[in-house]
């Protein structure tokens, strides 16, 4: 009866043992899997978000029949910044002389791309043209010879940085380096000199490189004075404020007091720019600002 009773006892005992170690390798297997699982989603999270949050459409305008003689410095500025941007993590679309056709279908690339949390920058480097109050980015191919072509032929500034935040965008950033004497003016009635102040959307931090309603004559040098200082700030590590403020108060110096940009922003957050040879800083950090803190198409 002793031994019977023993030999039950150690049959029981082998039963629970051999069923507690099935039941710890299942678990063992299940842990196993939604550590892989979430390790892969949080791998597809960030690759989308690298891909999605950054984003630039950067436009050098420099071959223009109406001029006198072609712009350098557009090809040029929108090259370097391209890189720069590039090196900060962006999603870049470059344009060279672009046609009016060519802006249209870029400007739809780029919204078609823009998802909900991005951080979207335009740069213009060529002519701009103020009519009506509303600053335009003028196409290589514009024909021009009214105020009421500008309208017609170029493309507003305002209506792109509306689209972008119609999209979803969080924050816009633009760079407008087009302050220039346009060959237009002469058939005008009236003189539009420089750019027009922008009503941007909220959320939107606009440099141009001259004050409203100023132009600025293009340097000898490979860049203009206001790309030269942005690629000199652009490796700080401050907010896109920052980079904007210290570029505006740089070309001032640079240019003797002869040239202030024109800053202004609605940013309701801070937009940081973070290199992206870091893996942890692939994209634009963005933190709400606390209480006291007074655009021939090459793709990425």
């Amino acid at each position: 009866m002793k031994v019977t009773r023993l030999y039950t006892v150690r049959h029981l005992l082998t039963v629970t043992c051999g069923l507690t170690g099935v039941a710890l390798l299942a678990i063992g297997a299940n842990t196993a899997l939604d550590l892989h699982t979430s390790a892969a989603a949080k791998v597809v999270s960030t690759q989308e978000r690298a891909s999605a949050l950054q984003l630039a459409l950067i436009i050098g305008n420099g071959n223009y029949p109406d001029a006198a003689e072609p712009l350098n410095q557009p090809i040029n500025d929108a090259s370097g910044l391209a890189y720069a941007m590039r090196r900060h993590g962006f999603d870049v679309d470059v344009v060279m002389d672009a046609t009016k056709s060519d802006m249209a279908r870029a400007v739809e690339r780029l919204k078609s791309r823009i998802k909900p949390g991005s951080v979207v920058m335009l740069f213009f480097g060529g002519y701009g043209v103020q009519s009506r109050h509303e600053t335009y980015m003028i196409p290589t191919d514009a024909v021009i010879w009214k105020e009421g072509d500008v309208r017609h032929e170029g493309m507003s500034v305002e209506t792109v940085l509306h689209a972008i935040k119609e999209r979803g965008a969080r924050a816009s950033l633009a760079v407008l380096d087009a302050s220039r004497r346009n060959p237009y003016e002469r058939r005008f009635r009236s003189y539009s000199h420089g750019l027009a102040p922008v009503n941007a959307p909220n959320n939107a931090l606009i440099i141009s490189s001259n004050t409203p309603g100023k132009v600025a004559d293009d340097t000898k040098g490979q860049h203009s004075v206001l790309v030269t200082e942005l690629l000199n700030e652009l490796n700080a590590h401050v907010s896109a404020e920052g980079v904007f403020n210290k570029t505006r108060v740089a070309v001032f110096r640079a240019s003797s007091g002869a040239q202030m940009p024109s800053v202004s922003s609605s940013l309701l957050e801070d937009v940081h720019f973070s290199p992206s040879n870091d893996p942890d800083l692939t994209t634009a950090s963005i933190a709400p600002i606390t209480t006291g803190n007074a655009s021939l198409v090459a793709q990425k």
